[in-house]
């Protein structure tokens, strides 16, 4: 994974450097959450000392003054990203001239992969192979597709005799759908998987994906798009619905949050390495929050914990991953002290000092940015697991 995020940043520090003083233009939404009113901005990111500066295109003014903004970088500017200004959370709609369109268009090219049913307890593996080849997640959501489902997203193959092989096995326990974004995307993710055969990749690609996650020619680990047309359909067929395959129990599970900053710092897969080592993972979603739902969401720790508004920052500073995890064995058995303990201290300091092994430990910065969020009591983990994978907190 930090490999993969690395050579993205490299083909990015390397446009950085033909271009010095460069400054990109970008279109931004943010909804207003008390007025409910949608403001539309010019973004410009100035790659020379990292500043940025807002246009408010309504009042035909300047909004924000160029201002250094070491948070923002510029391989988080892409179509469909959200960044977070201050206390504003923005959306990237559109890039906002011609000359951003044409040196940031061929960088960001989006794809879809799918982990498919006999891969998913590697999905932490995949991961890191995926972000340390350069690639960026925009979008992940685990999906149970029913048969019928199986025969619409591989409808293109339908008369070709694996046709009924490969929507029973699609159709036969979860995947996990993924939106890439890279420089030229497609191709790179089709040569990261390897040839269709597992057999054939082991001998011709043995560190690509299906030669090392692979078994035959339908599990083959993963999927994906054939053209950008495909990419396209496809991407909407898993992220335009939001109930769209839902897997989640809501019963007998508890809530993990990977926090945003860990999200950024390229540790998502190992994290969810990890995790998958010692718990089973029902359901899992790329979300993000507003301030707002955010404060909503912590809501218990109001008054309680003197960090409450820096957590409620850092949650809702950009995208985050959120699992419903159950026990391993035993799906009767309420996982949330165990989870709770293979977290670790809240403080990764102390969980350091004391849990040298816990997910705090070893990928916690300090009590704010301590990599993961847990369900504290057992009886708050499907009311948890619920607000998220229901969607309680959109509104």
């Amino acid at each position: 994974m930090v490999q993969f995020l690395s050579q993205h940043r490299c083909c990015l520090q390397g446009l950085e450097s033909r271009n010095d003083g460069a400054r990109y233009a970008f279109i931004v939404r943010w909804h207003d959450p008390m007025t409910e009113i949608v403001w539309k901005y010019q973004f410009f990111y100035h790659t020379f000392d990292k500043s940025i500066e807002m246009f408010d295109i309504k009042n035909h003014k300047m909004f924000l003054r160029r201002v250094a903004y070491p948070a923002i970088s510029l391989e988080q500017l892409f179509i469909g990203s959200t960044i977070l200004v201050y206390t504003r959370q923005l959306l990237i709609e559109d890039y906002g001239d011609d000359f951003t369109r044409k040196h940031l268009r061929g960088l960001q090219e989006t794809t879809l992969a799918m982990i498919k049913p006999d891969a998913i307890q590697h999905t932490g593996k995949i991961l890191e192979c995926i972000t340390s080849s350069g690639f960026i997640v925009k979008n992940m959501r685990m999906c149970q597709l029913n048969i019928t489902q199986a025969e619409t997203f591989y409808q293109c193959h339908k008369g070709k005799p694996f046709f009924s092989c490969l929507t029973q096995f699609i159709a036969s326990g979860p995947v996990v759908a993924i939106e890439l974004v890279a420089e030229n995307a497609l191709c790179r993710w089709r040569l990261l998987l390897g040839p269709t055969s597992s057999e054939v990749a082991r001998m011709k690609a043995p560190s690509s994906i299906r030669a090392q996650f692979g078994t035959d020619c339908t599990m083959n680990a993963c999927h994906g798009s054939d053209s950008h047309e495909s990419a396209r359909l496809e991407t909407l067929f898993f992220f335009t619905c939001t109930n769209m395959g839902m897997c989640a129990k809501f019963i007998n599970s508890t809530l993990c949050i990977i926090k945003p900053h860990a999200v950024m710092g390229g540790c998502v897969g190992a994290i969810l390495d990890r995790i998958l080592q010692k718990f089973k993972v029902t359901a899992l979603e790329m979300c993000n929050f507003s301030r707002v739902t955010a404060a909503e969401f912590l809501e218990v720790y109001r008054g309680i914990c003197p960090d409450f508004y820096a957590m409620t920052h850092e949650l809702a500073s950009g995208d985050f991953l959120a699992l419903e995890v159950a026990d391993l064995c035993d799906p009767g058995v309420c996982p949330v002290n165990a989870f709770r303990e293979f977290c670790g201290p809240s403080d990764p300091c102390m969980a350091r000092a004391l849990r040298p092994h816990t997910l705090r430990a070893e990928f916690g910065i300090n009590k704010v940015k301590n990599a993961v969020h847990c369900t504290d009591i057992p009886e708050d983990g499907e009311i948890e697991v619920q607000h998220i994978f229901k969607h309680l907190w959109v509104y």
